[in-house]
């Protein structure tokens, strides 16, 4: 799979400088966790679920996770989890393994759920990239990721990979917020190979102090939960090798019928007026806050977003791809002859780039560049947004 590998080869050579590089299940871990970008999200009842992931594949998806917890009500578990074993196995009836799917998890609620649910799922398994783990701590996390370890020795799997979900009231209060945050990262590190990345449950944060963040707001309009995102990237995602990717939190609206706004697509995006219009409508679907958070996201050290809607995903991937001008400042302070540092003016004219200050941030530019490709000079973001749509 690789990013908007969904449009044609054609269209992908007039976007791209340097087109998103394929990858797979077996791929590296850092590839993986860079490139997970909007993970949707679907409830594991769904009874066409196979016949979804498969379409969602052919929009652009490349990561999903069947819910099992919050999306469903108690009630469906036991349905949910039977739903499950039967969409894993129309997904590959011949067990040829995972071609042309996304990266798919399984969001539980109960470490016991895993192995049981790896063994239900029989050879269909290798399409099970992981599980995501609700509510994590300390406390609760090291059941959580021996289950995972434990399921993937029993079916005989070269990795099965964890998604931990920080989401808890110990995290958000702030005379718990700290030992809360050691007791995570103890527990992460100890599972390093296994942890693919971290992902913010913002929606439970926001529900502790009865708030909900209207469409034209951000979570960083929101202190509370900013100040959780600061700290949670602070001790967990730091540069220096020590880090984990931390995903950005979920964007909750959304229009129904919606039909990706391609209607108002009528002009050239490549006219003044096609920008316009291609701008009321994103407002029109309450999808411009969605814009600036992506933005934030990216500011604040996140990478990748949690979906609950289909239109959000190509907004996502559309922003995560590196413009002409950070990859040619990247290129530039990653030099070999840079190596002592220094600082010299970029290409563009239009700043200066210091070697030793801009290493990490080049780095991480450049591996988000392999995995989500580097647009054209000419291109920018209306034309990514347009050209993924189009399908």
């Amino acid at each position: 799979m690789r990013h908007f590998g969904h449009i044609s080869p054609t269209v992908r050579k007039d976007l791209f400088h340097q087109e998103p590089a394929e990858f797979t299940l077996a791929s590296p871990a850092r590839i993986l966790a860079a490139a997970l970008g909007a993970t949707l999200y679907s409830p594991a009842t769904r009874p066409k679920l196979a016949e979804d992931i498969r379409k969602q594949a052919g929009r652009g998806v490349v990561s999903m996770v069947l819910c099992l917890e919050d999306s469903i009500s108690d009630a469906d578990v036991v349905d949910g989890e039977e739903n499950l074993v039967r969409q894993f196995a129309a997904l590959d009836p011949e067990g040829a393994g995972p071609a042309g799917l996304p990266l798919l998890f399984i969001r539980v609620r109960t470490p016991e759920q895993i192995p049981d649910l790896v063994r239900r799922l029989g050879r269909s398994v290798h399409n099970l990239a992981g599980f995501v783990l609700p509510k994590f701590t300390e406390s609760r996390g090291t059941a959580f990721l021996d289950a995972v370890a434990h399921a993937e020795a029993a079916a005989g799997l070269p990795r099965l990979y964890a998604m931990p979900v920080l989401e808890t009231p110990d995290l958000l209060h702030l005379e718990t917020r700290v030992e809360a945050l050691a007791g995570i990262s103890r527990t992460v590190n100890r599972y390093r190979e296994r942890v693919l990345a971290l992902r913010l449950g913002v929606t439970d944060f926001c529900s502790l102090y009865g708030l909900r963040r209207t469409p034209d707001m951000t979570a960083y309009d929101v202190q509370i939960v900013a100040g959780v995102i600061a700290d949670v990237v602070n001790v967990l995602s730091r540069a220096d090798g020590t880090g984990f990717t931390v995903t950005g939190p979920v964007w909750e609206y959304f229009r129904s019928q919606q039909r990706l706004f391609k209607p108002q697509l009528r002009r050239s995006p490549f006219l003044e007026e096609g920008v316009e219009e291609l701008r009321t409508a994103l407002i029109e679907h309450d999808l411009d806050g969605l814009l600036r958070e992506i933005e934030l996201d990216r500011a604040n050290g996140l990478l990748g977003k949690t979906c609950i809607h289909p239109a959000h995903v190509t907004p996502v991937h559309a922003l995560s791809v590196v413009s002409h001008e950070e990859f040619s400042d990247a290129q530039d302070i990653l030099r070999p002859e840079r190596g002592g540092g220094g600082v010299m003016r970029s290409a563009y004219t239009n700043k200066m780039n210091e070697v030793k200050p801009h290493r990490a941030w080049a780095e991480r530019t450049m591996l988000r560049a392999e995995v989500f490709g580097v647009a054209k000079e000419e291109v920018g973001f209306v034309d990514l947004l347009t050209a993924g749509l189009q399908v």
